[in-house]
């Protein structure tokens, strides 16, 4: 589930840079930054987990439908961003009311632009549940960085934005820490890890998070220049994606799960796990929203180095799906080096000829 701030963030949208010049900040204002750093590293790394957990479970009875958690998520996030629009009005049901008509009725070709993201995103949610039912966390965790290559060419040849010599470096230095991770299988993986995780999973898997990143990209870039278009808040849009992302949900549920939901209802399978996944998708982004401007580059790189250690550990010890090699140790190290690389310089500037 995609909560969009206008800035990148875990599943998210364009380079941000924040000063990170600590001097004068305040004992608070440093306090902050640091719990900021904790909930990032728990957003991110909770939902990976969890979400594999939960289609990894073996329990009797049927499984959830990804299809219908998309959705749930979806409904989630709508309520979520209503009562924020509803806070921003100081709790006026006539303010909300009219913020409502004005910025969704009333503007009905703004409100279809959002149909493209809205779409994309929608595909790029189920997408991740196929690649965490084939792929271990870690694993998942560190291909899924390659969407800060699909963001950037995107912000470049969409947004017109230039990227300096160390972001253009560290995007060789990512493709080369991803392509080695995809070797990470030993030959003397056990042999119950073997059943599991055979090589078409593991392909379905990894083509998963590349249509995932590419979808991230194309629909993160092109929702922010939705966004510096209009000065409406960024909750209003969202409710607007929302509603898209549910007839979209709606549709893929009928559409590919109709035979299951109508023999045991749109919730079969469904458990305390299940609704944590629901409730870290559609919320964790509102957290997120909620922290980033305490967040410069480099902290969301440590937080997304912490992410990708905890994932690797937990999925070895608990989860015991992973079993990992040097070769995906310099893979990793390698991913989490271009993360910190590519927020190293100030945020690229605009190209006025495309702007």
């Amino acid at each position: 589930m995609m909560i969009y701030t206008g800035t990148k963030q875990g599943h998210s949208l364009s380079p941000v840079s924040v000063s990170s010049d600590t001097s004068n900040m305040s004992p608070t204002s440093s306090r902050l930054k640091y719990v900021s750093l904790g909930v990032l590293v728990l957003q991110t790394t909770s939902l990976v987990l969890t979400m594999r957990y939960s289609r990894t479970l073996q329990s009797e009875g049927l499984r959830y439908l990804a299809s219908s958690a998309v959705v749930c998520a979806e409904v989630l996030k709508i309520v979520a961003c209503l009562l924020l629009v509803f806070r921003d009005q100081s709790f006026s049901v006539r303010a909300l009311n009219r913020v409502l008509k004005e910025e969704i009725i009333n503007k009905p070709l703004l409100t279809l632009k959002l149909a493209i993201p809205s779409g994309i995103y929608t595909l790029q949610n189920n997408l991740l549940y196929v690649a965490l039912s084939n792929l271990d966390a870690a694993t998942y965790q560190v291909t899924y960085q390659l969407k800060i290559l699909t963001t950037a060419l995107f912000s470049v040849s969409m947004l017109g934005k230039r990227l300096g010599i160390y972001q253009w470096i560290s995007l060789v230095i990512l493709m080369t820490g991803i392509a080695l991770v995809q070797q990470w299988p030993s030959e003397v993986a056990p042999i119950a890890q073997q059943k599991d995780l055979t090589a078409s999973s593991q392909l379905m898997g990894l083509l998963a998070v590349l249509v995932a990143c590419f979808s991230s990209g194309f629909a993160g870039v092109y929702f922010e220049r939705i966004l510096k278009e209009s000065k409406q808040s960024v909750w209003v849009r969202n409710i607007q994606l929302g509603l898209f992302g549910l007839i979209f949900g709606l549709v893929g549920v009928f559409v590919y799960d109709g035979e299951r939901v109508r023999e045991n209802g749109l919730f079969q399978g469904y458990n305390n796990v299940t609704w944590t996944v629901v409730a870290l998708q559609a919320l964790g982004g509102l957290v997120i929203a909620a922290v980033i401007k305490f967040a410069d580059n480099i902290l969301k790189g440590f937080a997304t180095s912490i992410s990708i250690i905890l994932s690797t550990l937990i999925s070895y010890f608990l989860l015991e799906d992973f079993d990992p090699t040097s070769v995906f140790f310099m893979g990793a190290m390698l991913v989490i080096a271009a993360t910190f690389l590519y927020g190293y310089e100030s945020t690229p500037e605009v190209n006025p000829s495309k702007v």
